[in-house]
């Protein structure tokens, strides 16, 4: 979407410009002094309160000797009213020249006309940005979902919704922090380029460092940078991070994602289970002023206790009570038969996650706390007390959708080297070991979770897609 459009709107534009430069308009100003953003200006209205706003030109209603039009900033639209007889001949005769998309300034008395709008009248009007392209006109009932998303610009200024949606995705980063904040956890910076891409599995993105003459990889998680932390004595911090991982694009996934994750020294995953529920409850109220989301069989009701369920158990609901006493031949089939496709290689532990993730989790709608993972997917997470196969751990899964994994720490590094080696195979060179030097040291007891922004932005405004959520999503180079 480089080119420059050569045509006759672009042109009837640039015509227009050349006019109000002959007229001394320069057609790009600099600073411009406000009352404030128009937003402020509405809140603090009084009549004949002399004001100075500015704003892009959203339309325009000419009625010869007078204008009514509405300007937009990020904040709100506000009525202008533009009079010959007030500004006199030449003034008037540059704001017809105007075009919609044209940023302004004006100053001038607040009124309210006859059907009570409020409104400011323009006694003195500078140009600050001339639009050489027309915006969308109905911008085509957003159909064109390419181009919304390449030129958000645009969806931003024409679908006000899409602003609001946005601003409660500030606002709801905003109260994230203040709760975290709130209950003395402290906010940390770990690195984004890393030697070991560790902490999840995932393929990473390769770069190469020239100034060591060594590979580095873009992190996947921050995971083992904040645990040696604990290791160094911060009891309770979080990082809001970006995470990238060089993987497929869907409508829950982008390469490049906004994760929160925390740690607790002194607790496990039920001081998680009781924080992560505290935290999404308090942001619902607080952003979107409801704990039921959405409307009829999608609403999702945040109120009283969450459920919480044994992974196995889910499985057994699914595929039946004798699931784990059939053979692996057996199995399979079974899976095969309620639509799943099973990779040859896979043993029950995999063929049972495959139904898991493709048949149960799509199904959790409410909130619910999975628990009691098989402890060979887990490899940074304390096994179960009373059976060493199970991880201690849950999975908080809301309207179908992994919002927060949570796990009460591995601090053993004897046994967290034999997991980690057992997990890099033939390719030991992937083991972090500065991590586990930190761990030699010493790292108390712990809970820690991982929280999607993005997937819960998703899940509080009820969209379905994560393009819809993220500013600049990533999409394939035209």
């Amino acid at each position: 979407m480089t080119e420059q459009p050569d045509n006759e709107y672009r042109q009837q534009r640039i015509d227009n410009m050349r006019k109000l430069e002959e007229m001394g308009y320069s057609p790009y100003g600099s600073q411009f002094d406000r009352s404030g953003q128009l937003s402020e200006i509405r809140e603090t209205f009084e009549a004949e309160k002399k004001v100075s706003a500015a704003g892009r030109l959203m339309t325009v209603r000419d009625m010869g000797k007078s204008i009514f039009a509405d300007i937009r900033d990020g904040s709100d639209r506000f009525q202008v009213y533009a009079q010959k007889k007030q500004l006199g001949e030449e003034a008037f005769a540059a704001f017809k020249l105007l075009d919609i998309g044209d940023i302004i300034g004006v100053e001038g008395s607040l009124f309210t006309t006859r059907t009570d709008e409020a409104t400011i009248k323009i006694e003195k009007w500078t140009m600050l940005s001339k639009s050489l392209l027309p915006l969308p006109e109905k911008w085509h009932g957003l159909q064109d979902v390419e181009i919304r998303y390449r030129q958000r610009y645009l969806d931003l200024l024409t679908n006000p919704e899409v602003r609001d949606l946005f601003n409660k995705r500030i606002q709801m980063v905003q109260a994230i922090r203040s709760y975290l904040n709130d209950r003395g956890f402290q906010e940390v910076e770990t690195p984004m380029i890393q030697a070991q891409a560790g902490g999840a599995a995932a393929k990473p993105f390769k770069t190469h460092y020239t100034a060591l003459s060594s590979d580095m990889y873009l992190r996947i998680a921050p995971e083992l940078y904040l645990k040696r932390l604990l290791v160094g004595g911060f009891d309770k911090v979080f990082e809001l991070n970006r995470n990238f991982r060089n993987e497929g694009l869907d409508r829950t996934h982008n390469p490049e994602f906004t994760m929160l994750e925390i740690y607790e020294a002194f607790t496990d995953v039920r001081g998680m289970k009781e924080l992560i529920q505290g935290l999404i409850v308090d942001v619902a109220e607080k952003i979107f002023g409801t704990l039921k989301i959405g409307e009829g069989d999608d609403m999702i009701d945040l109120t009283g206790e969450w459920r919480e369920v044994e992974y196995r158990d889910l499985i057994k609901e699914r595929m039946g009570d004798d699931w784990y006493d059939l053979s692996l031949e057996d199995a399979v089939k079974k899976a095969e038969e309620a639509g799943l496709d099973i990779d040859p290689a896979w043993d029950m532990l995999l063929v049972s996650h495959e139904v898991y993730e493709k048949l149960i989790e799509k199904s959790l709608h409410n909130p619910t706390f999975v628990t009691r993972l098989p402890a060979a997917l887990i490899p940074l997470a304390k096994a179960c007390e009373d059976d060493a196969s199970l991880a201690d751990v849950f999975e908080l899964v809301i309207r179908g959708q992994e919002v927060a994994p949570a796990y009460t720490e591995m601090n053993d590094p004897i046994e967290q080297r034999s997991r980690l080696t057992h997990q890099a195979g033939e390719d030991q060179e992937k083991i972090d070991e500065e991590f586990l030097l930190a761990l030699e040291h010493g790292m108390p007891p712990a809970g820690g979770m991982g929280v999607g922004i993005d997937r819960l932005v998703m899940i509080l405004s009820g969209n379905d897609a994560i393009r819809d959520v993220i500013l600049f999503p990533q999409l394939k180079q035209k």
